[in-house]
């Protein structure tokens, strides 16, 4: 099986068979030299730097439903908040000052939060600190708006597409949301020049091997700068409260896979992969990783920004966020960029 790795790595693809193979083998002598090749591949682009993304969540208010998220509109137990222009303003000033060169604004899909809004927040932050890099992870937006934001001065737009199998996706989410626009607007970011994310979960329920190999080849297709996997974590006011949660073996399996299949691509170690495991940051780390988000959300609203259950990191300052990752990095073997990390080769 070591050598469906190797022709991976040489190769940067396999077919859906050696794919579902390479998957699935539980042999751990696969596992290593994975993440071996991995980390090997991402530090011929990137070296042993990683990039810090200071993550200011501007709302829980969210007008979908989707069916594993603890802010989805059905959720009466979810203590409500949003962020007011100057809270956001304050969050990106104290990150600044601890050396961070991107601020990704992220929330649920919340009207509040219109195009007026949110260029008027986006014009600030390039006046403000035109050295670093404004992401954002809104949701799905008309093209006039994500048009109007790139031009306020936005540079890269999260939307993860969470399954590419359209029976999956409609298990996911209500009748109201739709692959087709979830994948548009993704098209669309690409079209307007952003840094595009797309991404999906691991284990979420009813997930299977052939719908893993659906979300690949999408990413495939759709070649985004940034690719976030996470493992599902249930939440306990959802549907899927009693479902099992993705594991961090799988986790790292399609990690190191992704790495293989898009050299150049940023590659967070998410907040849910720390989540279900104490070292799970690190380990992804290790499988070709090399963005972490640590939180600069003010500190009495981070629980209220409840996604899943268990999520760490809810109750420290920004620098305490920030140090603790950096001596997690560090131990790791790794080493913190003080820069905007733009994906390697992209030009807009």
């Amino acid at each position: 099986m070591t050598e469906l790795v190797e022709k991976l790595c040489s190769a940067g693809n396999l077919s859906d068979e050696e794919m579902k193979l390479l998957i699935t083998a539980e042999d751990t002598a696969v596992a290593e030299l994975l993440r071996i090749r991995a980390d090997e591949v991402r530090q011929r682009t990137y070296g042993k730097k990683v990039f810090l993304r200071g993550l200011i969540e501007i709302s829980s208010y969210c007008r979908n439903d989707c069916l594993y998220c603890g802010i989805r509109r059905s959720n009466k137990d979810a203590d409500r908040y949003r962020l007011d222009r100057d809270m956001i303003l304050s969050c990106c000033e104290s990150g600044y000052a601890l050396g961070f060169r991107t601020f990704v604004m992220q929330g649920g899909e919340d009207a509040y939060f219109s195009d007026d809004v949110m260029c008027d927040i986006i014009s600030e932050i390039r006046r403000k600190y035109p050295d670093c890099a404004i992401t954002l992870s809104l949701g799905e937006r008309s093209r006039d708006s994500y048009r109007r934001m790139k031009d306020a001065g936005a540079d890269r737009y999260l939307l993860r597409h969470e399954a590419a199998a359209p029976d999956l996706y409609h298990s996911l989410h209500p009748d109201s949301m739709s692959l087709e626009n979830r994948k548009n607007c993704l098209y669309t970011l690409k079209e307007l020049g952003y840094q595009v994310g797309a991404g999906f979960m691991v284990g979420a329920p009813g997930q299977t091997t052939e719908h893993i190999i659906a979300d690949l080849r999408f990413l495939q297709e759709l070649q985004p700068q940034m690719i976030g996997i996470g493992p599902f974590v249930p939440h306990h006011s959802t549907p899927f409260a009693e479902e099992k949660g993705g594991t961090l073996e799988l986790t790292l399996r399609l990690l190191g896979i992704l790495r293989l299949m898009f050299p150049k691509v940023l590659l967070p170690a998410t907040t849910a992969l720390g989540t279900i495991s104490p070292t799970g940051r690190e380990q992804g780390l290790k499988t070709g990783c090399n963005v972490v988000m640590p939180n600069l959300s003010p500190v009495d609203v981070r629980k209220k920004y409840d996604l899943y259950d268990n999520k760490i990191c809810t109750g420290e300052e920004a620098a305490e966020c920030r140090m603790c990752l950096q001596r997690r990095i560090v131990s790791a073997g790794y080493e913190v960029a003080a820069e905007r990390g733009d994906c390697a080769g992209f030009t807009s």
